[in-house]
């Protein structure tokens, strides 16, 4: 099948990748021309702008755009949707708010053009593992681009098939899911975002807890120096607790036991923020999401007002001294 891709950063680029690996066609664009020559080849036709790659798809067209949320894919699928014909469909799959794909659709449908939102997940190594897709749209369109998301999921693999699964469809245990209509595959990616932000925060405090059990704060008999690698490592082998965010962190902890390349600085990229709007508009509790959100802005803060007026209360009612701060 052919398709086309705009922007080829790490993801787009694999996408590209393993989709030709596979006997794909795809023509591609990006702003950095060295990307697309990067790419071009035997079965990657580059592009030197859009009006160029819509002139070198086969009708009905397949253009996949994976770019940033915000401003630079609402201008790409706004000057896609000026240039595609009734019958072409336009993929997103990068992080786009859900609200916008529902938006974005209703409008491209007054053209006869298609809109798909795919929720795309495996990051940077989705080139050989795969990507697990969530994918909104309607029926007619999703299953005829049946053959692209088929290569870029991971595939059954080895892992068995959860037990009373019948009559259930067989795409999801190859990896990917057509969820229902536009707007919701990014729905179903964005909480997917938003349990990841929970469960890397809770390996986070673990493994710090597990270090502070050597602090001088402890009577001698109950402090342990511990090997966070090791533990991370033997937690990958049986534990209840294993999982693929436990394999990179134990990689990482091989790699640099005290982490000293990281700042500690963690961004967040939109889907936590947008996952507790999503819980706060439905009333549903989400305690550990919101934590873990709040948790990452608090790591931006060097020096942090709310603790310094904690220490400030502290010395207030009890006289309580905390170290000078430096100048």
């Amino acid at each position: 099948m052919q398709l086309g891709m705009i922007g080829l950063g790490r993801m787009g680029s694999n996408i590209v990748r393993r989709l030709t690996r596979d006997g794909h066609k795809c023509v591609v664009f990006d702003q950095n021309a060295a990307a697309v020559e990067a790419l071009a080849g035997e079965r990657v036709a580059g592009s030197a702008n859009l009006k160029q790659l819509v002139s070198q798809l086969d009708k009905p067209r397949a253009v996949w755009v994976m770019l940033p949320a915000g401003a630079i894919t609402e201008t790409a699928i706004k000057q896609l949707g000026a240039l595609l014909e009734p019958g072409d469909v336009i993929i997103d799959g990068g992080n786009a708010f859900y609200k916008d794909d529902i938006r974005r659709a209703q409008d491209l449908k007054t053209k006869g053009i298609h809109y798909v939102d795919c929720g795309t997940s495996g990051g940077v190594w989705g080139l050989e593992r795969g990507y697990c897709l969530m994918i909104g749209g309607d029926k007619e369109t999703v299953d005829r681009l049946d053959p692209i998301f088929a290569t870029l999921a991971p595939g059954a693999g080895n892992i068995p098939i959860t037990p009373d699964r019948q009559n259930r469809d067989p795409r999801v245990e190859r990896g990917y899911m057509h969820c229902g209509p536009c707007g919701s595959g990014r729905f179903v990616k964005m909480i997917h975002n938003g349990i990841e932000y929970g469960l890397m925060q809770a390996y986070a405090e673990g493994f710090n807890i597990l270090r502070g059990a050597a602090s001088k704060e402890l009577s001698e008999n109950q402090r342990f120096e511990l090997d966070l690698p090791d533990i991370a490592e033997v937690w990958r082998r049986g534990s209840v607790i294993g999982s693929w965010l436990l394999d990179l962190t134990a990689m990482a902890l091989a790699e640099d036991p005290k982490l000293t390349r990281y700042s500690g600085f963690v961004e967040d990229s939109g889907e936590g923020r947008w996952t507790i709007n999503a819980a706060i508009e439905e009333a549903v509790p989400a305690d550990v999401l919101s934590a873990a959100l709040y948790a990452r802005f608090r790591s931006r803060e060097k020096e942090s007002f709310s603790d310094k007026l904690l220490s400030a209360m502290r010395n207030k009612f009890g006289g309580h001294v905390e170290p000078k701060a430096a100048d």
